[in-house]
Parts: structure tokens; sequence; C-alpha cells
């Protein structure tokens, strides 16, 4: 059971993750400092290093919570299914999960706006993008492990992984350039772009017929008379 000195320490991680997340939507992620965030919730500098070793530790803990729940929803499919289904399987139930552990710490349209913020911050982006990268391999060996396959030897798990990933990263990116910053809408997003990714993958993509080649010239022309 929680003691009231664990929950007086969550409320006050919390509202620091509130704090810093509408500071970095509002006025930017390189325009606030950290002494800005524990001004917004008077406490001191000390105190927010209690809680997070720095702004970036603070920029993606919700994110880390999000990707946290989505792993776990992977382990949790039933194992018979293809791993693309698993994983899309986990995505789809893991949706309303994931949006009630977010609002649990921050307001999910605050964490939604924030992606605009890492697309628009190079340090924050590059960061992101090596999280994701970390994240793929975690995912991978998950896969791997539940097709009793060696991730080292079998390349399998880690192609998949990327593709998907690949897709998430596309739909991210789109959905961020959008008025909308909706979790429907990055639901939506997100479902239509998964639906593209075997055809992509395997479909030919030409809507209009390929011109035949000529056919090549008989010997008879070639042979000088």
């Amino acid at each position: 059971m929680d003691t009231l000195r664990e929950r007086k320490k969550q409320r006050t991680r919390d509202a620091l993750l509130r704090a810093a997340l509408n500071l970095f939507t509002a006025r930017g992620y390189e325009e606030t400092t950290v002494d800005d965030i524990a001004a917004a919730v008077d406490v001191s500098q000390r105190t927010f290093f209690r809680y997070f070793a720095g702004k970036q530790d603070a920029a993606f803990y919700v994110a880390r919570l999000a990707e946290s729940h989505f792993v776990d929803a992977v382990r949790a499919r039933p194992p018979h299914e293809a791993p693309l289904d698993a994983l899309r399987g986990a995505l789809t139930d893991s949706w309303d999960g994931i949006g009630a552990a977010i609002e649990q710490l921050v307001p999910l349209d605050v964490h939604l706006r924030f992606y605009q913020v890492i697309e628009s911050t190079p340090a924050l982006l590059a960061a992101h993008l090596h999280r994701a990268t970390e994240l793929e391999e975690e995912i991978a060996r998950v896969i791997a492990a539940r097709e009793g396959l060696d991730v080292d030897t079998d390349p399998r798990p880690r192609v998949l992984v990327a593709a998907f990933g690949a897709v998430m990263r596309v739909t991210e990116r789109i959905w961020t350039t959008r008025g909308d910053a909706g979790l429907m809408a990055l639901r939506d997003l997100t479902a239509a772009h998964l639906d593209h990714l075997g055809p992509a993958l395997t479909g030919a993509w030409r809507t209009t017929p390929t011109p035949s080649s000529p056919p090549p010239p008989s010997p008879s022309a070639t042979t000088e008379t």
C-alpha cells in the first residue's frame, strides 16, 4: 500500500511532468530551463533532479511509459498469431490502456502536442530516433522469443520490426503536420498506414501498364546482304 509520503512524492513528480510538457509546448524545449520547470511547481531545482536526470528525461518520461505498455502488450499476444498480426494486435488493443496510463500523469492533449515539439527540435528528434532504435531491438527480441528464433542468426524479427517501426515513424511525421492532434486521428492514420504495409512490400505500385520492351531484332535483320 502506498504511504502518504510516497503519494506526495508521486504528486510532485506528476506536477513537474505537467509543468515541463506545458512549458515545452508553449515556449519550446530549448527555451525552457530546469529552473523554469521547478518554479512553475514552486519547488527547488534540487527537487527536480530528485525525480529526473535532466530536461530530456522529463520530456520523454511519458513516452517511455507508453512504450513499456506496448512491449507488454506484444508479450501478451496469443502464441498462434503471426508476428505482424501480433504487433498490430498489440497496438490496437493497447491504445485505450496507453491513453489511460498517460492521463494519470499529464493531460493527453499535452502529451500528443509534444510530438510536434519533438519534430521541430533537433536534439529531441535525435533522442527520439535513438530510443526508437533501442525499442525496435527490444521488440525484435520479444518476437524472436515468441517464434523460438535466435535474433542474432535469423534476421526476420529485426527486419519485420524495422518495417513496422518505419510505418509508425511515417505516421507520426504526417500526423504532426496536421491540425488535428487528437488520439483518434493518430489511431486512424496508423491503421490506414499499416493496411499499406503488406502491399507496399510485395505488391505492384504502377497504376499504368509498363511499356513493353521492343522485341530483339531477328538474325536476318542484322545480317548484311
